[in-house]
């Protein structure tokens, strides 16, 4: 058969495909924007800034929508009161993983002005390593340097439209190189690197006396070795080691680093925190968890810090784990669910002028810390982050340190730093910057 009518036929079948897939599913789903054939609606997302795109969909089809990510449907939940209803209301049913075929392919000097990325992703992955690894490293030690830049790298990459094309369409990771292929060599060195720490465990490892979250593991490993349908092996082990490097260090690093840049925004908001932490806990001694309590403003500020951010624009793609009757629509067991956390952070009814950065958002009349149920920046349900417990924590012992011990000092003028993320994409990346930390 001639080649080019070969093709034909091939894109022939392949649209009549798509129409057909598409059509056979629309009846059951949430209205939406007409999707063209195998595209779907992927021209009228914008992938620079997904959250955006849709809201402004939001508008026409209302909280509860379908879009067509290449061939899949994808209902989308924007706003709290969707979002509630389905991670909170329904959890069990809205708890499933979603489809994430980029991540589905790797699974299987002082005073003077510094970028702080290196410094601020330095500490929350010693502490993951303190928790897996039983072992925390040197700033200037050359493997943790080499681990912490393929790290921050993959995050880039995680966050760039690249990939939320390639999540769209799966079929081009194979076809086409680009940077997923730089993520994948990435993921396969920092496997091989969790590889080699895991044998040195084997090797030392006391079944009595477990030392880190590796040895707990291999204990668990040991005892069910009989069991041919355990979850427990190495390769799991390997998986979840880079889960939680990659959920426990990344977005508490960028938060930080976001944190410093709005706080050098907004030298009057920093004032008042270093004030409270004069007041509360003084220059002698370090900060701890217990005096979050009696540092509203500071509680606040850190709050604020997160729902401004918007870290997770998208959230993590969910899946609805049986048929599900939601708001009148029938939503199929497996389909793929977006919940818009940008829709719930930044509800203007619950926070005025959301755009703007505001500590007031979270403090009554009387200056006390006002909680908000529309504060989701770690998700919710029964997919709620596992790591917020430590991420908040992290974030005030971080910030409430350095700020006990350093003024910030700005190389521009605040008024001229633009907080703006450089990628809103799977998570939302902060621009770079310089900073100045002055001992005081």
């Amino acid at each position: 058969m001639d080649p080019v009518v070969a093709l034909v036929l091939c894109l022939s079948c392949l649209l009549l495909l798509s129409l057909w897939r598409q059509r056979s599913g629309r009846g059951k789903l949430p209205p939406g924007p007409m999707p063209l054939p195998i595209l779907g609606n992927i021209l009228q997302i914008d992938n620079k800034n997904i959250s955006k795109s849709l809201t402004n969909l939001s508008k026409i089809y209302g909280p509860v929508f379908t879009v067509y990510l290449g061939l899949r449907p994808t209902v989308v939940l924007h706003g709290y009161e969707a979002v509630k209803e389905a991670l909170i209301d329904h959890g069990e049913v809205f708890s499933g993983r979603g489809s994430f075929p980029v991540g589905d392919r790797v699974t299987k000097g002082l005073a003077s002005p510094c970028d702080p990325t290196f410094l601020l992703g330095c500490a929350p992955c010693n502490v993951i390593c303190s928790v897996i690894f039983n072992n925390r490293f040197n700033y200037k030690d050359q493997h943790f340097l080499k681990f912490m830049r393929k790290v921050d790298e993959n995050v880039q990459i995680l966050s760039s439209p690249w990939i939320q094309v390639c999540n769209n369409f799966p079929v081009l990771i194979n076809i086409f190189s680009g940077s997923h292929k730089k993520l994948f060599k990435n993921l396969t060195d920092l496997k091989q690197y969790f590889f080699e720490k895991i044998k040195e465990h084997q090797e030392s490892l006391d079944m009595n006396n477990p030392r880190d979250f590796i040895d707990c593991f291999l204990i668990k490993m040991e005892e069910e070795k009989g069991n041919p349908q355990t979850e427990f092996t190495t390769e799991a082990l390997i998986n979840i080691v880079n889960d939680l490097f990659g959920a426990g260090t990344e977005t508490t690093t960028t938060t930080l680093r976001y944190g410093l840049l709005l706080l050098l925004k907004h030298p009057e908001v920093t004032a008042k925190v270093q004030e409270e932490i004069d007041h509360v806990i003084g220059r002698h001694r370090s900060p701890c968890m217990q005096d979050k309590s009696s540092m509203p403003y500071t509680e606040a500020v850190l709050h604020e810090i997160q729902r401004y951010i918007d870290l997770l624009p998208t959230n993590l793609p969910h899946a609805v784990t049986s048929d599900i009757k939601f708001r009148n629509y029938l939503i199929p067991k497996g389909t793929t669910i977006i919940t818009s956390l940008t829709s719930v952070l930044h509800d203007s009814k619950e926070f005025p002028n959301p755009e703007k950065f505001d500590p007031g958002h979270f403090l009554d009349a009387s200056g006390k810390f006002k909680k908000s149920d529309y504060f989701m920046p770690f998700s919710a349900g029964k997919r709620i982050c596992a790591g917020e417990s430590l991420a908040r924590m992290e974030l005030f012992i971080f910030l409430t340190t350095i700020l006990q011990n350093f003024r910030l000092k700005s190389v521009a003028d605040p008024k001229d730093l633009d907080t703006t993320p450089v990628y809103n994409g799977f998570i939302s990346v902060p621009p770079a910057y310089r900073i100045c930390f002055i001992p005081v």
